[in-house]
């Protein structure tokens, strides 16, 4: 099948917006470039995607959400709540490096989209700290951890290791010690909150 005669959805947009961001960068990127990597009319992407603005938020959209769902496996297993913990804010900080790592260009790339796009940025911060929120509940339930307000401890939670997640810090994330200040600040946090 050609690509003019596949039906065209929004999802085969973002996946070649995503593509067209990752060769030519965020400022050269545009509608046109992605309507020509998909042999269509740049009219048929915007039926989709209203404006550049508008598909550039749901390309930025999409690929913080793609960590945010590897992460909600984590927050909802019924099992130990420091475990899943260590083990969600370890996950986080692998999906983030990882990204910064495997495909530098594009990670460049999501950070400018990101700075452009702060209510999807807010919306996946919420999403991870409400993660946060339910594991600091089940531990505070079960009596593993002292926390009489899980939302706020999460919060907290998630500014005090955001050295380790936060994109801002992505230089830092190749340093040969960087395992282990990942291991002693989730120690420290993980030892402050135990009842």
């Amino acid at each position: 099948m050609t690509p003019t005669t596949e039906t065209l959805t929004a999802e085969r947009i973002l996946e070649a917006t995503e593509e067209v961001l990752r060769r030519h960068g965020p400022a050269k990127a545009t509608v046109v470039d992605v309507a020509r990597a998909l042999g269509v009319s740049h009219g048929s992407v915007y039926r989709h995607f209203r404006t550049k603005a508008a598909l550039r938020e749901a390309v930025t959209k999409r690929w913080l959400d793609r960590t945010s769902a590897s992460l909600t496996g984590i927050a909802a297993e019924a099992r130990d709540p420091e475990a899943r913990l260590r083990d969600w804010l370890a996950a986080l900080f692998t999906a983030k490096r990882r990204k910064a790592g495997d495909d530098p260009e594009l990670f460049a790339t999501y950070q400018v989209l990101t700075g452009e796009n702060v209510e999807a940025v807010g919306a996946h911060i919420t999403d991870l700290t409400g993660q946060l929120t339910r594991i600091i509940r089940d531990g505070a339930d079960n009596g593993a951890f002292t926390a009489t307000d899980p939302a706020t401890t999460a919060r907290a939670v998630f500014h005090a290791t955001a050295r380790f997640h936060d994109p801002g810090y992505a230089q830092d994330w190749d340093q040969p010690d960087i395992d282990a200040q990942f291991e002693a600040v989730v120690e420290l946090v993980v030892r402050g909150l135990r009842a």
